[in-house]
């Protein structure tokens, strides 16, 4: 009887510990996925700015553009490889894009993108315009493959 106790006392401890480091996970995830909305804020904020260089707006577009799609490059319903895309390119992207942009403009961005507040209006006009643009090439693309 002693052994069967003790070996519950040990699964006990063992899943109070999983469930420990899962909430550790889960409150890591949630920070890391707010600091990825503030670098997106960011990014919004620097394209706006008058001294971003072209080339780091142009990244920036293909970033916010990529974080906003409804379409990923890897579909999400593949296991693993459906979130690795989420999880490498977009921070790879964001990574790039600030390097390319001036630290005044980033600390100037910064300061402004702790206090945004995102307009509704322009916010739907852009989820428009980015499913139309996924609209005309899911269109050229099955035009091209069958059609032709």
């Amino acid at each position: 009887m002693p052994l069967h106790f003790w070996q519950k006392q040990k699964t006990a401890k063992k899943k109070a510990v999983t469930d420990i480091d899962k909430m550790k996970i889960l409150k890591n995830i949630k920070e890391k996925a707010k600091k990825l909305k503030r670098e997106l804020v960011l990014l919004h904020l620097a394209y706006g700015h008058s001294q971003t260089p072209w080339t780091a707006k142009a990244i920036i577009v293909l970033v916010i553009g990529y974080a906003l799609s409804p379409i990923d490059l890897i579909p999400d319903f593949i296991p693993v490889l459906g979130l690795l895309d989420d999880i490498i390119l977009l921070p790879l992207g964001i990574y790039w894009a600030i390097k390319l942009i001036p630290n005044e403009v980033i600390e100037e961005c910064r300061e402004r993108a702790r206090t945004y507040s995102w307009d509704k209006k322009k916010s739907i006009v852009a989820g428009v315009i980015i499913a139309l643009i996924w609209i005309l090439a899911v269109y050229l693309i099955v035009n091209n493959i069958f059609i032709n």
